[in-house]
C-alpha cells in the first residue's frame, strides 16, 4: 500500500534557499559531484534562477519541503527561431517519492514556460536517474542524439530531451 503525503506546490520563498539547495546537493553527491554550475544555482537561486526570469517550485508537506524544480530561459538556446526555456535542479526528498511530487513540480514548470512565452523546452540528465527519465518521456519529452545534442556545462550529463509546447 503507498502512503499519501498531503503537499502543496508553491513559488520558491528565499526561506527556502537551504532545503532547495540540500535536495539537491543529496542527489549531486551520492551520485555524482558537485559541479560548477550546481554550485552558482545552488548557493545564489535568487541571482542564477529567479533574476534571469526563471522559477522554482516547491513541494511543501506539513512545513517540511519534499521537492523542487527550477525552469529558467535557455542559456545555450541554437538560434533556431523558438523560445527556449531550461528544467534544472528537479529533485523529491527520499521520504517522498513515488507520491506524483515531480509529476506536479514537472507541470507547474512547463506551465510557467508556457505562460511566459517559451515554445520549447530542453534539459539535460544522466541514464542512472531512471525515475527521472521514465517521468519526463511520459510527460512529453524526447531523447536527443548525434547532431541536435546541444553543448553542456557538465560532465555528468549523457542525456538530453526536448519537447515542444
Amino acid at each position: 500500500m503507498t502512503k499519501k503525503l498531503d503537499y502543496a506546490i508553491r513559488p520558491f520563498e528565499p526561506r527556502d534557499a537551504a532545503a532547495f539547495a540540500g535536495l539537491n546537493r543529496r542527489w549531486i553527491d551520492s551520485l555524482f559531484q558537485m559541479e560548477e554550475k550546481d554550485k552558482v544555482q545552488l548557493e545564489n537561486p535568487q541571482s542564477a534562477i529567479l533574476d534571469k526570469g526563471g522559477y522554482i517550485a516547491i513541494a511543501e508537506a506539513n512545513g517540511w519541503v519534499v521537492g523542487t524544480g527550477a525552469i529558467l530561459p535557455a542559456a545555450l538556446a541554437p538560434k533556431d527561431g523558438k523560445v527556449w526555456f531550461e528544467i534544472v535542479k528537479m529533485s523529491t526528498d527520499l521520504s517522498a517519492q513515488r507520491m506524483g511530487i515531480g509529476s506536479q513540480i514537472l507541470g507547474q514548470l512547463i506551465g510557467f514556460a508556457r505562460d511566459h512565452g517559451a515554445n520549447a523546452i530542453w534539459l539535460e540528465t544522466n541514464d542512472q536517474l531512471e525515475a527521472a527519465t521514465i517521468l519526463y518521456r511520459k510527460t512529453g519529452f524526447r531523447d536527443l542524439s548525434g547532431d541536435d545534442v546541444w553543448e553542456t556545462p557538465y560532465d555528468r550529463c549523457n542525456m538530453q530531451m526536448v519537447m515542444e509546447i
